[in-house]
């Protein structure tokens, strides 16, 4: 059985063993390529400061190269008895290059060495997330031309109240997702802040280069306080599972529009055939079971900052075992909202719309804001307007120009589509992705 990094002579019994690594083996697999990147830096930063030689650096690097690469085809594992990635990283270097692989330790905990892994894994996944908005953003938007004349009644209590369009329904959800993205640049940058070389939370002994590290890794800057450092553990978390939750909560309303909208009472849009299922027992349904299931895995979503919260609620400074917990809730939401992402843009681009609602004379009091207005600016007093049109419906009479003329900006006559297309790109290019990508790549060069 290997060693675990902080054993001495006293072997841990197998249940508290167990007990303690959880799930830490199988979370930790997406940790790994982001703890070998963390590596390069870190120990590059030894060399520099005389911990370890020019020849010992080119061959660590090698190594651990060689070991990044196992985790891009699937081969890297979590060997049985070996407690999380850091000690089985540390265990393949020692056993391909002897003494020399244990000196990569140096200078850091597991504490920050797991708070880097989990920044590093963070941004990856939040720039997949921004990815994957951006693609359903813009499809939106297509939607959004595309359908921009095709009128719809807009609600108030579930009650019909003015005309809509499917130009403003789709383009609503556009910019509550370029909202959603200035949500999880916030989000972004606060993650985006180098801990490497807080150890344990108190800092270290050996004179650090938390510069370089910074510089190496792409970090818009360093968490400069060892403690504050230490103490963004579990904050981090909450901060993106709220800005995860605020995209799901986006989700989860397009995708009631859509079942509601999808129902024969409605008949507003026809969700495409594939993504419908039918019946056991009733061979006429279509049932919109993907929305289904996108509602409530976003549901589900919106639920991780709480969850998070509680179980770092009531900690004070330091570390403290509890914060392993976050990792089983919040490393695997990534997928999941990518996933509700994935299928909701594909929907959405095939989603069909129904030209003719508004033919329907049980949407006549659509109109009844019109006709005051047109009133009016013909003259007559808001409040006699108002009342002489409450009067034609009670009595039977209203009969309205189904016409309608909105020209104000976001209206159904000027969507703005344009503007919220610039806002979406404005935020999307202050992530600066790039510049983490480059310094990444210049790390598995070397």
């Amino acid at each position: 059985m290997a060693q675990k990094l902080w054993e001495k002579s006293t072997a841990v019994n197998q249940e508290i063993e167990k007990f303690t690594v959880g799930r830490d083996r199988e979370l930790d697999l997406y940790l790994a390529p982001h703890d070998i990147i963390g590596s390069l830096a870190h120990t590059q930063m030894l060399e520099q400061i005389d911990l370890l030689t020019k020849e010992e650096l080119t061959l660590i690097h090698k190594e651990l190269i060689a070991i990044y690469a196992l985790t891009e085809s699937g081969e890297f594992k979590i060997e049985e008895g070996v407690e999380d990635v850091h000690s089985q990283i540390e265990l393949m270097l020692t056993q391909r290059l002897g003494d020399m692989g244990k000196k990569i330790h140096s200078g850091r905990s597991r504490n920050d060495q797991v708070l880097l892994d989990l920044k590093l894994f963070t941004r990856t996944e939040i720039g997949k997330i921004a990815e994957s908005v951006d693609s359903l953003f813009h499809v939106l938007i297509e939607q959004s031309e595309r359908y921009k004349s095709v009128l719809m009644p807009g609600y108030t209590h579930l009650q019909i109240a003015m005309p809509s369009s499917f130009g403003l329904w789709f383009g609503a959800y556009a910019e509550s997702l370029a909202d959603d993205l200035l949500f999880l640049q916030a989000a972004f940058k606060m993650c985006n802040r180098n801990p490497l070389g807080s150890a344990a939370g108190y800092g270290s002994s050996f004179p650090l280069n938390r510069s370089l590290t910074t510089e190496l890794l792409g970090f818009d800057s360093m968490n400069y306080n060892v403690v504050y450092a230490q103490m963004g553990r579990g904050k981090l978390e909450r901060n993106v599972g709220f800005a995860m939750a605020t995209i799901a909560g986006t989700l989860s309303k397009l995708a009631f529009d859509a079942c509601m909208y999808n129902s024969q009472n409605f008949k507003f849009i026809k969700l495409p055939d594939e993504c419908t299922t039918g019946s056991s027992i009733m061979p006429h349904k279509k049932n919109p079971d993907v929305f289904e299931l996108i509602r409530a895995k976003c549901n589900k979503i919106q639920a991780l900052p709480q969850q998070i919260m509680l179980i770092m609620n009531n900690l004070p400074s330091g570390y403290f075992r509890d914060l392993q917990i976050i990792k089983e809730v919040f490393v695997p939401a990534f997928e999941e909202l990518l996933a509700c992402l994935e299928m909701t843009t594909y929907i959405v681009k095939k989603m069909e719309v129904n030209t003719e609602i508004l033919k329907d004379d049980k949407y006549l009091y659509l109109f009844s804001v019109e006709e005051v207005n047109r009133l009016v600016l013909e003259g007559v007093p808001f409040r006699d307007a108002y009342k002489q049109v409450g009067l034609a419906i009670e009595a039977g009479d209203f009969a309205p120009n189904k016409e309608v003329h909105h020209t104000h900006e976001g209206s159904l006559g000027n969507l703005c589509n344009d503007k919220i297309v610039e806002l979406e790109q404005d935020v999307l290019k202050g992530f600066e992705f790039s510049k983490i990508e480059q310094a990444e790549k210049e790390l598995l060069k070397r």
